[in-house]
């Protein structure tokens, strides 16, 4: 059952309005453990993640590219939610993430904290693709052993 209020939207929508507009750890990083680029031909996003990988924990992360408002505030808010985490945390919040986009659960059982204002995105297939850009290239960066 949805019980969000019209307060709430607009509440998520300011969230990934101000993400967009002010990217939190955009940029690169001078010298990153780990790195990978996700692009989406069809509509244009590309994106590079960066991250400096220490003791199993998300040491810093950037994101640097183009994308559309939901691809850069996505990947804003991931960055905010990974960094200081171990990359357990971040490949079970990812999991998590994708799965209130896909369907497969439901935002009020995901613990997503400030991702939960993108959780929205579900009714779009569409755009799901862009939101996930940037944690599909966190993943592969993870997945990738310097």
């Amino acid at each position: 059952m949805n019980t969000t209020t019209a307060a709430e939207l607009d509440l998520y929508q300011d969230v990934v309005m101000d993400h967009k507009r002010s990217p939190r750890h955009f940029g690169t990083l001078a010298s990153p453990t780990h790195q990978a680029r996700g692009h989406n031909p069809s509509c244009g996003d590309d994106l590079q993640v960066t991250l400096d990988v220490a003791q199993g924990q998300v040491q810093d992360i950037r994101f640097s590219g183009q994308g559309c408002a939901i691809c850069i505030a996505s990947a804003s808010m991931m960055t905010e939610a990974v960094r200081g985490h171990d990359v357990a945390y971040a490949r079970q919040l990812q999991q998590r993430f994708r799965a209130v986009l896909t369907g497969e659960l439901e935002p009020e059982s995901a613990h997503l904290g400030k991702l939960i204002s993108l959780a929205g995105v579900r009714r779009y297939p569409g755009r799901i693709k862009c939101a996930l850009l940037g944690w599909h290239a966190l993943m592969h960066a993870l997945d990738d052993t310097p």
